[in-house]
């Protein structure tokens, strides 16, 4: 379980935590920063939990159905070798765009037009690699044309995120917040008819669910475009070497992390699919992606805090404001959710499993066990982690990242032969909360954060309780969608009950003036 704590202020240290000022000025704006967060928050999850496991369980789950675990299995390895790449099309722009322009706004005004060149020549650059190593690795020619539609997709996705780095960069959450789930809307609207509109004579092809991606990407692109484009004033693209280079030179710390966060995140599949014989490893790899969904999902919530909490975390260290308060609300929220979600699906792995899918029930569920738990250590990760970018620690990032993708290649090649997916999942585990510890314990230094110890006792109350009341759930109805709703209501009540969430004090932070 991760540590928590209270912070100490003394000197006016850069690097330390100590010299966030402890005053009637300095808790005002933490107030105002807790009231920006959790307000932005619930909108953002509001739309996104009313959008996203719609996506991911009525339609992505149909597709996986409709074409088969094989089929979909060869997409998905696909998609995820598309993955091992995309920092080329970004090298960190985005991340260094969001932290820089949320503490000098009036830098988007310069950055945007030679930014916008910049993308596009790392677009060529990310193509021309990824298909480099797609014909070095043997994809036949089925898969490079798959290949060649998920690279543009790829660079679409990149560009609408570089986009929103301005506007949530600006503090604009609202704004950012409906152009998060709008790609989502546009790819539910699309694959709905295709899969239920009785528009075509033949069966669904997977080929037609990356086709709704790129329209859905292509439509999201430009109207995220047009928000930019206002607010930078837009005028002409400026081709400018020196700014080129410095863009570069600026983001190539955040590049790296990146590109080692997704090899350690996204190769599994890839390695399930590349090490075992054909035919097993498309199987497998389609296994492992029915178990993943649903991390994937939980995942997205944990981003979401991450997307708010980068601007947040970047302005207030700017400024030399406390992140205290910010800090504890985050991590609390999303270990009460991870530690619930990861704890009922363990027990309920196979009844989810059987809900969701026609084929391969058991082999999802005995992956899926083992893999939610990593869910735990993500939704740290994207607290500490995002804290420790925000405060500019690039380098020590990238060497824990470094460190949890040779630990999870190494896993893997041993677990893989033997195990097959399950072996996978359990590199993933290891891995993520390998980094997530390191992460925690470095932010603990940085930061000179004190451990409080009711709080952690507080936690360890609650991560047993979670366990027994799971446990016993299953036993006190024959219908386990009513005893699994009664474990959520159960768990969130214990949270509760040792002041682990506040809904009072949630509502008062709401209602304070600014």
């Amino acid at each position: 379980m991760i540590v928590f704590f209270i912070t100490e202020n003394a000197t006016n240290s850069r690097k330390s935590s100590s010299y966030f000022r402890c005053s009637k000025e300095c808790r005002l704006v933490e107030n105002l920063m807790k009231k920006k967060f959790l307000s932005n928050l619930i909108l953002l999850l509001f739309l996104n939990l009313l959008v996203k496991p719609f996506w991911i369980l009525g339609i992505d789950r149909t597709v996986q159905n409709v074409v088969g675990a094989e089929d979909y299995g060869f997409y998905y390895v696909i998609f995820n070798f598309s993955f091992l790449f995309n920092i080329l099309l970004d090298f960190g722009i985005t991340n260094y765009n969001n932290r820089n322009i949320a503490q000098h706004h009036q830098l988007l005004n310069k950055h945007f037009s030679g930014i916008i060149i910049i993308k596009l020549l790392l677009a060529v650059v990310y193509t021309v690699i990824t298909f480099s190593f797609g014909l070095l690795i043997g994809f036949n020619i089925q898969q490079l044309g798959l290949l060649g539609l998920l690279c543009f997709n790829q660079f679409l996705l990149s560009f609408i995120l570089y986009l929103r780095s301005n506007i949530s960069g600006l503090l604009l959450f609202r704004t950012d917040s409906l152009l998060s789930v709008l790609d989502r809307v546009l790819m539910i609207l699309i694959c709905g008819v295709l899969l239920w509109g009785h528009v075509s004579t033949t069966s669904f092809q997977i080929e037609w669910f990356v086709y709704a991606q790129t329209a859905a990407y292509v439509l999201t692109a430009i109207t995220a475009l047009m928000v930019v484009i206002k607010k930078a004033s837009f005028r002409k693209l400026n081709w400018n070497i020196p700014f080129f280079v410095m863009i570069i030179k600026k983001s190539f710390p955040f590049a790296i992390l990146v590109m080692l966060m997704a090899f350690y995140n996204r190769i599994d599949p890839v390695m399930i699919e590349r090490i075992l014989p054909d035919g097993i490893g498309d199987s497998e790899a389609g296994v492992y992606a029915s178990a993943y969904r649903l991390l994937d999902a939980g995942n997205m919530i944990a981003y979401l805090f991450a997307v708010l909490l980068l601007p947040l975390f970047s302005k207030m260290i700017k400024q030399n404001e406390s992140v205290q308060q910010i800090v504890k609300m985050a991590f609390t929220l999303l270990i009460i959710i991870s530690t619930i979600v990861a704890v009922g699906s363990h027990f309920y792995s196979y009844e989810l499993m059987d809900l969701l899918y026609k084929e391969h029930v058991n082999e999802s569920a005995e992956v899926f066990r083992v893999l939610i738990f990593g869910f735990i250590a993500i939704s740290s990760t994207y607290v500490f982690g995002t804290l420790l970018t925000a405060n500019g620690n690039l380098k020590l990032l990238n060497i824990v990242a470094a460190s949890g993708m040779v630990l999870n290649l190494t896993i893997n090649f041993l677990l893989i032969p033997k195990f097959h997916a399950v072996g996978s999942a359990y590199a993933s585990l290891i891995t993520q909360f390998t980094t997530a510890i390191i992460q925690v314990w470095f932010a603990l230094q940085i930061f000179k954060f004190k451990p409080d110890y009711k709080y952690l006792f507080a936690l360890l109350i609650f991560v047993v309780g979670v366990l027994l009341i799971t446990y016993y759930s299953k036993f006190i109805f024959d219908n386990w969608i009513l005893n699994f709703s009664l474990m959520l209501i159960a768990s969130a009540s214990l949270a509760m009950g040792l002041k682990l969430l506040n809904i009072r004090g949630f509502i008062q932070i709401l209602k304070s003036d600014e």
